[in-house]
């Protein structure tokens, strides 16, 4: 075969693999598999909402130790970097299969030195090798395509994956910090009141010393200052626990932030105007339903994978080779090999095993398909459950602050009647207690309503934004969301 000839064929073979690349199918998106409601629940309806940015949400707080805190979550937390070094296989896997739908070409280069007879009558024959080697496996029936769309779909998924970790990892922390804070206000509040208390025992004494009371009083006075001074290590532990572990989410040593977290502050809290979207576009700013779709989709591709297994296989091989007895001659082409092959290869009889393989394939399908459904439903009630919290949680807060003023007050005026002969010692026991634990309440609340705000942040999907490979590969999804969206509306 001439030189020419086989040019022909290797540029025609390179044309059909480009064609046949070109012809991968686009990502799927999976079918409806729930009805989504037209509004949530709570008696909230966003369906005349403006969804407002929610990528960086802990910025909302207004707390700029906070967002420092997160940002380096997002770039040192363990989990996250553990999810980066997934995408990059996942991307690098789906490389691998891309390149199989290319021909290979290999190059080699031999040289050889043959002596026959012997003594005198001996002979030596050089030889000279020089040749490319080409292969390619034609795609008839779609096969590699379908594992390349597979791929394609899974390293998607991981990177809506590495998105899911972020929005975990950034509510963690805030969470985290939000239980700081509010332990380190609880400190607060108890200090005060011992400060009270132990004002109360020493003017308990006082009246000891000039008759006016028994030893009980005092007693009982000492063992209330001591049972709120037994809060104290319990508090701190809490804080330097809580400490401990944001140090881990940022990468660190435990006692790394020690010493930066150690200064109080009030806990953090966001402002009240979060705007909702409808039920079905906050489903797409979720990164588990995004990794879901492409988790179906991929499966879906394996199943067409299956498929094409079952039918025989093509390949093309050529090699184009000089072979000369010097190494100029060889340099010259004078001596030329050329060789082209073509061969088909099927299953006569596996058992069963290729029908086998489709049928355990649409089975994969059919759980991917549950599970999309299943994150779906669970979506769904994240953001239920954060609605029915956050407004429950500041219903709470509202009463609880009527009631810490009025223990502060009824507390006052009791250590001022005590002090007075008034009233006895048991009324200022009785009020000091009520208003420890009526300040401490409307801490806690109000750090149940930071918390609930960032359960509700992350169960809309805040915290991550996809890039823009991902953002195209669910172009095809978007019909489907506004058909849902306009049906929820409707």
């Amino acid at each position: 075969m001439t030189r020419s000839t086989f040019a022909t064929i290797a540029a025609t073979a390179w044309l059909l693999t480009a064609a046949g690349c070109a012809s991968v199918a686009p990502i799927a998106a999976p079918p409806q598999a729930v009805e989504v409601p037209a509004q949530w629940g709570a008696g909230i309806d966003a369906t005349a909402a403006t969804p407002g940015p929610l990528a960086q949400w802990w910025q909302r707080f207004g707390d700029a130790q906070l967002s420092r805190l997160v940002e380096r979550a997002l770039q040192a937390n363990t989990s996250v970097n553990s999810a980066q070094a997934a995408l990059r296989q996942a991307r690098a896997l789906r490389d691998v299969t891309a390149a199989g739908l290319l021909p290979t070409l290999g190059a080699s280069a031999s040289a050889r030195r043959i002596r026959t007879g012997s003594g005198s009558t001996t002979s030596t024959v050089n030889s000279f090798l020089a040749g490319l080697d080409a292969s390619w496996e034609l795609d008839v029936f779609g096969g590699q395509r379908s594992a390349l769309q597979a791929d394609e779909a899974s390293a998607l998924a991981s990177a809506a994956s590495l998105g899911d970790v972020q929005v975990s990892v950034a509510a963690e922390v805030a969470l985290n910090y939000i239980a700081l804070r509010n332990a380190q206000a609880l400190l607060a509040i108890a200090r005060e009141n011992l400060a009270s208390q132990r004002e109360t025992l020493q003017i308990t004494r006082w009246r000891l010393q000039a008759g006016l009371v028994t030893s009980l009083d005092v007693e009982q006075a000492r063992t209330s200052a001591e049972q709120t001074a037994a809060l104290l290590p319990a508090l701190q532990k809490t804080a330097d626990q809580t400490s401990h572990a944001l140090s881990v989410l940022v990468g660190q040593a435990p006692s790394a932030l020690s010493a930066e977290l150690a200064a109080t502050s009030p806990v953090p809290a966001a402002p009240d105007d979060l705007a909702l979207a409808f039920p079905a576009e906050t489903l797409r700013q979720r990164a588990d339903v995004r990794a879901a779709e492409f988790e179906w989709s991929a499966a879906r591709a394996r199943v067409s994978q299956a498929e094409a297994a079952r039918w025989p296989s093509f390949s093309l091989g050529g090699s184009l080779g000089l072979v000369s007895l010097t190494l100029g001659s060889l340099v010259d082409g004078s001596s030329l090999v050329s060789s082209v092959l073509g061969s088909v290869s099927g299953s006569l009889f596996d058992g069963g095993a290729a029908r086998a393989q489709v049928g355990a394939q649409q089975a994969a399908l059919e759980q991917s398909l549950q599970d999309y459904r299943s994150v779906v439903l669970v979506a769904l009630r994240d953001v239920e459950d954060a609605l029915v919290a956050l407004r429950s949680d500041r219903e709470r807060l509202a009463h609880l602050k009527d009631a810490a003023d009025a223990a502060t007050n009824a507390a006052t005026l009791a250590r001022h009647q005590y002090a007075s002969g008034l009233v006895d010692f048991q009324t200022v026991l009785q009020t000091q207690r009520t208003q420890l634990g009526a300040q401490g309440d409307v801490a806690s609340a109000s750090a149940d309503v930071s918390s609930d705000h960032v359960r509700l942040y992350k169960a809309l999907g805040g915290g991550w934004t996809p890039d823009s490979a991902s953002v195209a590969a669910v172009v095809t999804t978007q019909a489907t969301v506004r058909q849902a969206t306009s049906s929820a509306a409707h």
